[in-house]
């Protein structure tokens, strides 16, 4: 944990004097809720957008709490995320029947459109691609959701025009 705090990022939210003043609040507002741990990381995921392994680093420490137990509960649960996200972001389902239904060539198709690999946002900051296991949309398949927007029985060329709502 001390080589995590001693080497922050200055662009991470721990390193900015604005953010760690919301963090700071956050950890003080909810430290002794039942369940703290998880209360504040769903207030820092919401107010800052992501939990990164400094932010856990600092929860871990200013809660006395092991910072496996943070790690635990960020990497558990996927709505947590450790990096910034896009202004957009653009999911793939690789549930069985998206898989089925030709996923993997959408995915491709937007990582030569956005030229990164899922997981990543693009340089711009616009657009964050993601891979999710099932919308519970198996009737549609393959699914696409661009911000909360969902859309079936996507193909390849359909799938340009999609994307150009999570570029602007």
């Amino acid at each position: 944990m001390q080589n995590v705090l001693e080497n922050i990022p200055t662009t991470d939210p721990v390193a900015i004097p604005e953010k760690r003043a919301v963090i700071d609040q956050i950890l003080e507002e909810n430290r002794n809720l039942p369940g703290s741990v998880m209360v504040i990381l769903n207030e820092l995921q919401s107010k800052i957008g992501f939990v990164s392994p400094s932010m856990q680093a600092y929860v871990s420490k200013k809660m006395r709490v092991p910072l496996q137990q943070v790690h635990g509960v960020v990497s558990f649960y996927s709505f947590f995320t450790t990096q910034a996200r896009g202004k957009h972001t653009v999911k793939f389902c690789m549930g069985t029947a998206c898989y089925v239904g030709g996923a993997e060539q959408l995915i491709e198709k937007a990582k030569q459109t956005f030229g990164v690999e899922p997981g990543h946002t693009t340089k711009d900051g616009m657009t964050t691609v993601e891979i999710c296991r099932c919308v519970g949309a198996c009737s549609q398949a393959p699914v696409v959701v661009v911000d909360e927007e969902m859309h079936g029985r996507v193909r390849p060329a359909k799938l340009t025009q999609i994307l150009r709502k999570a570029q602007s």
